[in-house]
């Protein structure tokens, strides 16, 4: 049974994926004015720079985007002042803006719509030459767009294929009319990015359970579902977050662990360096077996299979280095390599992996698929410089929030101590007011202090009469709160 659960809140959406059970893959999108990887955006040419071979774009958004100035850009006699559109690569990093390219896809369930040569193309999984001749001939071309027909699609009647193909059509016609009548350089495709590959991606499997917590989510779900079959729609509508209701929020937690104990008695090791993730192999309390050599092997296997899963878990991308427990059996290789790829199948293309090394490391790149899970739940620690990192705020905010509904819910108590490192001190001080909103505390009696070495919060119901007078130096003033 595959469950997706999708959480939306005013400043972002959260989309868990699990599979018996088991968490698979989460993505937090939060509302930003920056461009997020999958969007289509009408650019202009700003600059041209041939010592770097690039363009440069204005997209209407703070920073310019940058694009390959390839050969076929350059036989379109690329100018300064062009107009197209382009689709984004990469997020904003630090100073540098978007990477963009021209090449955009409109994705489907069935079909995917790709800037190109005109003409149909076929998912290399799909190997029967009759159905192929079929869709073909039924399938009418698009000017300018090569249509990929997904691997799903080899199930399905022409007749879906024809209506999708027809759907995304209308879509590009519309991307279009903007790129050609309006003067706006902006966004013209690409809301909830994140959802739609995730629906994509899990509503052709069937036996799917999707649960969402506001209507207009679950109007948009079964429009998307268009008719598939062995799935069940769920609208949650209590106190808590859907996340904290299914207890998905402390899985998402544990991500923040570097460490990731082994059934073996090993675990590997997940570090972020500026330039890569570095993921290392030990064999740890996996000493019992007599042969060495056996036992090498089997932390190495185990080891593959859950850095695979841990990888699409926490969204790991760019170049990611793993380091496995060295096999004098050079033919060990073969087995651990073939796990590896198993673990990551799943995963559609976006990871390459490339072949041992002398010294049994083993390289992946993996494209860029919005933020990592650190990305979405971390900040940089200010008082050690960039050295270490803590929970952001706002994520603070909504697991206090959690703690506060569910005290509320199971024993409707109103007043409680929160107590928060001195970190957060003078970002919460600065709007006392939205804190206290966020965390749905303005309606009730609260205790704040800042401490140092508190890891993140500590929150405590209030019952007592003597625990608040205890604590009186440290409540929230009416006049603090409006």
């Amino acid at each position: 049974m595959r469950e997706i659960f999708i959480e939306r809140r005013e400043k972002s959406i959260r989309i868990a994926v699990k599979n018996n059970n088991e968490l698979e893959e989460c993505f937090i999108e939060e509302k930003s004015s920056e461009p997020t990887y999958g969007e289509i955006y009408k650019g202009r040419v700003k600059n041209i720079v041939p010592a770097i071979n690039s363009l440069f774009l204005d997209i209407g958004l703070d920073k310019e985007g940058y694009m390959y100035y390839s050969e076929d850009l350059k036989k379109l006699n690329i100018k300064k002042g062009d107009e197209f559109l382009v689709e984004v690569l990469k997020e904003p990093l630090n100073e540098k803006g978007a990477k963009l390219t021209n090449k955009f896809n409109i994705p489907g369930k069935y079909l995917v719509f790709t800037k190109g040569k005109k003409g149909i193309s076929f998912s290399k999984r799909i190997t029967d030459a009759v159905k192929k001749k079929l869709i073909e001939a039924e399938l009418e071309d698009v000017d300018g767009i090569n249509i990929v027909v997904r691997t799903e699609a080899i199930n399905v009647p022409i007749e879906i294929l024809k209506a999708e193909r027809n759907k995304l059509k209308g879509i590009l016609d519309e991307m279009n009319r903007k790129l050609n009548y309006s003067t706006e350089l902006s966004k013209v495709y690409g809301e909830d990015v994140s959802l739609n590959k995730v629906l994509r991606d899990n509503i052709t499997k069937g036996n799917l359970k999707i649960y969402v917590d506001n209507i207009e989510d679950e109007t948009y779900v079964k429009s998307f579902l268009d008719g598939e079959k062995d799935i069940e729609i769920i609208v949650y509508d209590g106190l808590r977050t859907l996340f904290d209701y299914y207890n998905i929020e402390k899985e998402i937690l544990k991500l923040r662990h570097n460490k990731v104990k082994l059934n073996c008695g090993g675990d590997i090791v997940i570090e972020k360096t500026e330039a890569m993730y570095v993921i290392d192999v030990n064999s740890g309390k996996n000493i019992k077996g007599r042969s060495f050599d056996k036992t090498i092997l089997q932390t190495n296997l185990e080891a593959a299979k859950e850095i695979g899963k841990q990888i699409m878990l926490r969204n790991l991308s760019g170049i990611i280095l793993i380091d496995f427990i060295d096999m004098r059996d050079h033919s060990q290789r073969n087995n651990v390599m073939k796990e590896l790829k198993e673990s990551l199948k799943s995963d559609k293309g976006n990871s390459k992996i490339y072949p041992f090394t002398e010294l049994d490391l083993v390289q992946i790149t993996r494209k860029r698929r919005g933020k990592s899970i650190y990305d979405s739940i971390e900040d940089k620690c200010l008082l050690c410089k960039g050295s270490g990192n803590i929970l952001k705020l706002s994520y603070i905010e909504d697991l206090i929030r959690n703690d506060i509904l569910r005290s509320v819910e199971d024993n409707t108590i109103g007043s409680f101590f929160i107590e928060l490192d001195n970190i957060y001190r003078e970002d919460v001080k600065g709007d006392l007011f939205s804190f206290l909103k966020n965390i749905d505390g303005l309606d009730k009696e609260m205790f704040l202090k800042f401490s140092e070495g508190i890891d993140g919060y500590r929150i405590e119901p209030l019952i007592f009469k003597n625990q608040k007078e205890n604590l009186a130096d440290y409540k929230v003033k009416g006049i603090e709160k409006y």
